[in-house]
């Protein structure tokens, strides 16, 4: 075909008319699943693209999505947003990707921007900040579905995992099983949700063992990091165990150890929050609390779908929470 195709030739070629062919790329309930899948494989054959542009000036679905996290070079928040593009094409949906570099005001910049190209919906890791854009006015005439941090607007739908359970899990095993007494907390700041909620799962594993918490809420470099543990060493009564907040801090913390040619887990034991591909790869390998980072995406992803598709979506949003699970390894002792 010399030419662009147009509605009508798919409408041809899946054997239903033009407005079954509409109702289709408006993801509308009142199409069978079998005729739907005949408009779509028309679509994939024929090449069709609707004119999204117009479609928007009309009001009618652009089959496209906004994803905002707070940065790519995190391996944990790379996967969620793959996850998310990877349902999105699934459904017929694109993505556009943008970054906010955990800020507010350039997260309610993007999300405008997004806006403005008639996006259908947002999925969202939430900046850290108390006073979020996302609340502002505009942002209630579209889904928004956030992953890993709490919903700023009670309106909008929201994935977590089980933060403090997890923390706690990996606490009481460097406790119960090899004996700690002084396990120190490692964290990028106090502000996070995620940090916050890990601390106090931390806090509970100590308190409950009647032993003394004791936490860091300043290592969001390498050297505040290699800083605050030759400060933690250096003490008369050096914690003989550390937990790492995330994959980031647990990232300096290894530095910083090497650095210093302190021997784990022979010297001081380690464990953190959150898996990578490397983990099992280092030497020792890393006992972390895996948290099912795709499976974050995807259920995101799947929330935002569901109130596309729904005429009359709920004003209040659900939240659900997924589990994690201890992957015991080397670095906490074991063998």
């Amino acid at each position: 075909m010399d030419r662009k195709p147009t509605m009508h030739d798919v409408a041809r070629a899946a054997r239903v008319g033009t407005m079954t062919v509409s109702r289709v790329l408006n993801r509308s309930a009142h199409v069978s699943s079998e005729t739907a899948e005949r408009v779509y494989k028309a679509i994939q054959s024929l090449g069709y693209r609707p004119n999204e542009v117009a479609r928007a000036l009309r009001g009618l679905k652009t089959r496209t999505i906004g994803v905002i996290v707070p940065y790519l070079y995190d391996p944990f928040f790379a996967t969620c947003a793959h996850a998310i593009g990877a349902a999105a094409k699934k459904k017929g949906y694109s993505v556009i990707l943008a970054t906010s570099n955990e800020d507010a005001e350039a997260e309610g910049a993007e999300a405008q921007l997004m806006l403005q190209r008639h996006v259908d919906g947002l999925v969202i890791i939430p900046a850290q900040s108390r006073h979020s854009h996302l609340t502002d006015a505009e942002f209630s005439k579209i889904p928004v579905v956030t992953l890993d941090r709490p919903a700023p607007d009670r309106r909008f739908d929201s994935v977590l995992v089980q933060n403090q359970s997890g923390a706690k899990l990996a606490v009481q095993h460097l406790i119960a099983e090899h004996g700690h007494k002084r396990v120190a907390f490692i964290a990028l700041n106090r502000h996070l949700h995620t940090m916050k909620t890990r601390y106090e799962g931390y806090r509970r594993a100590m308190v409950e063992a009647d032993l003394e918490p004791q936490a860091s809420f300043k290592c969001d470099s390498q050297e505040a990091t290699a800083a605050v543990i030759a400060a933690l060493l250096k003490e008369k009564n050096p914690p003989t165990a550390l937990m790492s907040a995330n994959n980031l801090t647990m990232r300096y913390i290894l530095r910083a150890l090497l650095d210093s040619g302190i021997k784990v887990p022979e010297t001081l034991a380690l464990a953190g929050f959150d898996d990578f591909e490397l983990a099992e790869l280092l030497h020792p390998t890393l006992t972390v609390v895996r948290q099912p980072a795709a499976e974050l995406g995807t259920v995101a992803a799947g929330l935002l779908f569901n109130r596309l598709a729904m005429e009359r979506p709920p004003q209040t949003g659900k939240e659900v929470v997924l589990p994690v699970e201890l992957v015991v390894r080397r670095s906490c002792g074991c063998k």
